[in-house]
């Protein structure tokens, strides 16, 4: 097996430094992507809104200003009421405004951004991405390629240890069986002698490509420390532009001097609480170099065990709860969550000019928000079931819960192991199927 097919092999463990886990970091640059047409999504969204409230206030004022003018009230309290309509004039036009500065000023803007800062290649995604993950093969190659040299002397010693537990006992019960001529003895105990050898071999091998695997791993881990420290360092710039942006947003949006006040102020303290460096930090605990990891040690065959447990076997659940392999298992998932798509992804080239026409605008709510894939009629069998496990959705479309509540699970477990369910307050979406288990 090459070193290209073995990094697509489950790790045995999360962390940061198991062969392939370093995928999740380069990944960033593609959610970075797609986060910036979301936010201008957003801001379409919000745009749209001020678009519509000012035009109904004009409309509203129109409207009574007809009226006024041809009903029966007459004199100053004429004027008092006619300028109400005057008021929603002057509203309409602050938030005609509102929608301007989102659209031509902050729309843009991100649009901009987005464009100097990810460069889509004919062939793969973003060349930031790709250079992120030659960066980290190139770092992770030498180390995997010996650390499989470990795992196949670790299984050519395991099996030596159980050759030589089955030749001596072979040996005891030729010696204890009376039938056994002098040859046959002689045989199973030159077998019992060449597998001790072979024990002996085994074991000096794997001891010596681990000592290997070990003194090759301080290079390892300065290698993918600098791959890493530049994706941060790019993630960085896309996290302070995303604070500057959000403050801009927040100075068209305020058009308060006293009424609005402690709204905006809320406001502008939760955008301004927002600390990148807080977030890195986070980030290079939560999945970079600052995770945990079981470093491969010596492992001792055990008698006891009728196969030697792998590094890359899953944990299973039993009746009494988890049995796990040597190599603890820090996440919880059974297999990948569906990929989420953004709407505007689907929906919007770099190059479109956004319109006011609903019906030609490629950020209108049908199109951005797209059909809900849990509204389909859940009418079929439906079945009581009980979590085992907490579970925290990494998705949109992914169920929370804590072990021990009770949901509905509204449709069966699918190839990829997960089914779709209804929590007790309505919220349907995706759980893994082996979380759960049904209620008698």
């Amino acid at each position: 097996m090459s070193y290209d097919d073995s990094v697509v092999i489950e790790a045995p463990s999360d962390s940061f430094w198991e062969v392939g886990n370093y995928k999740r970091t380069v990944k960033r640059f593609d959610d970075g992507h797609r986060l910036c047409n979301d936010l201008m999504s957003c801001l379409h969204d919000r745009a749209r809104i001020e678009k519509s409230y000012a035009q109904q206030l004009t409309e509203w004022a129109k409207k009574w200003k007809q009226m006024l003018e041809k009903g029966p009230q007459y004199g100053t309290l004429e004027k008092a009421w006619l300028s109400l309509m005057t008021e929603a004039e002057k509203v309409s036009e602050l938030h005609l405004g509102v929608k301007c500065a989102l659209m031509s000023e902050d729309f843009e803007k991100v649009k901009n951004w987005q464009k100097e800062a990810y460069h889509k290649q004919m062939m793969a995604n973003f060349k930031e991405t790709k250079e992120a993950d030659d960066g980290f093969r190139k770092a992770q190659k030498p180390w995997a390629k010996k650390l499989k040299e470990v795992e196949a002397a670790k299984k050519a010693y395991h099996l030596a240890c159980k050759e030589e537990k089955i030749a001596i006992s072979r040996e005891s019960n030729s010696k204890a069986d009376s039938n056994v001529n002098p040859e046959q003895l002689k045989k199973v105990q030159d077998k019992v002698e060449k597998s001790k050898q072979d024990v002996q071999k085994t074991k000096e091998k794997y001891e010596k490509n681990l000592d290997e695997l070990n003194k090759s791993t301080p290079q390892y881990i300065e290698n993918m420390e600098q791959v890493f420290e530049q994706c941060q360092l790019f993630e960085n710039k896309r996290l302070e532009f995303f604070r500057e942006i959000l403050l801009e947003v927040k100075q068209h949006l305020d058009l308060s001097a006293t009424s609005y006040n402690t709204i905006y102020q809320e406001l502008e303290h939760t955008i301004k609480s927002a600390d990148p460096k807080e977030d890195l930090k986070w980030f290079r605990c939560t999945h970079g170099p600052g995770m945990p990891m079981n470093w491969p040690q010596f492992e001792e065959w055990c008698a006891d065990l009728n196969r030697t447990l792998s590094r890359r076997e899953k944990p299973k659940k039993t009746g009494d709860g988890v049995t796990l392999t040597s190599i603890s298992q820090t996440g919880e998932q059974a297999s990948q969550p569906p990929t989420y798509n953004s709407s505007y992804e689907k929906n919007q080239n770099d190059t479109t000019e956004w319109s006011d026409d609903e019906t030609n605008n490629p950020f209108n709510c049908n199109e951005t928000n797209g059909d809900n894939p849990f509204d389909d009629d859940h009418s079929g069998s439906e079945v009581k079931v009980r979590a085992l496990y907490d579970y925290e959705g990494q998705e949109r479309d992914e169920l929370s819960f804590k072990a021990g509540d009770e949901l509905t699970k509204v449709e069966d477990e699918d190839e990829q192991g997960w089914c779709k369910g209804r929590l007790e307050n309505g919220q349907v979406g995706l759980y893994p199927a082996n979380y759960v288990e049904l209620i008698p």
